[in-house]
């Protein structure tokens, strides 16, 4: 069996790799992919933490962010396609608001 410890070090990992990504991208889906990655990094660990203590909940919890972010990605991903179609850019800088 691994250790937790590895499966907290691989968390802090992806955990450290979108908090950056979104601090330094300015590319929407980038962005988006970066937060995908922050929710994986949680889901990993309630399920690291689940299966240490042999309780299921965290194995719930798992696979209801893992719906939550399925959802999230598609309407961030209309979002975009809609950004791109009336303003001709992705880029999060151009889009301080959210007008017509």
């Amino acid at each position: 069996m691994i250790p937790v410890t590895h499966y907290l070090a691989l968390s802090s990992v992806l955990l450290g790799i979108g908090t950056l990504g979104i601090l330094t991208r300015r590319h929407t889906v980038v962005i988006l992919m970066c937060v995908e990655l922050i929710i994986n990094a949680a889901l990993i660990n309630f399920a690291a933490f689940s299966s240490a203590l042999g309780q299921l909940d965290g194995h719930v919890f798992v696979l209801v962010g893992l719906s939550l972010a399925a959802s999230e990605a598609a309407l961030g991903l209309a979002i975009v396609l809609l950004l791109y179609r009336n303003r001709g850019t992705v880029d999060i800088t151009r889009a301080s608001v959210l007008k017509w």
